[in-house]
């Protein structure tokens, strides 16, 4: 025995490699806190596990349409940043 743990057996935890609901589905935005969100706010009696991925899905089409109108406003404006300007503009003529 030379005392270095479990003598090499496996590795350790990353070998279960976890993943989270986000992941799983994809997306960006945090399935698992927008679940939470859902059961806290008392919006139902019961929440399914599928309902923040829906509504991560919905919410990261939402930014994604957003931005790329605001990055059009932005590049209409000769800018490179996305400004909130250009964000109102995107929201207002869609």
């Amino acid at each position: 025995m030379s005392g270095k743990g479990k003598g090499g057996r496996g590795k350790g935890k990353a070998a279960g490699k976890l993943s989270s609901m986000s992941k799983k589905a994809g997306l960006q935005f945090p399935t698992a806190r927008l679940n939470r969100y859902m059961r806290k706010g008392k919006y139902a009696a019961r929440v399914s596990p599928g309902a923040g991925v829906y509504m991560g899905a919905v919410l990261e089409y939402l930014c994604a349409e957003v931005l790329e109108l605001a990055g059009n406003a932005a590049r209409d404006n000769k800018k490179k940043t996305i400004m909130p300007r250009h964000v109102q503009l995107a929201v207002r003529n869609d």
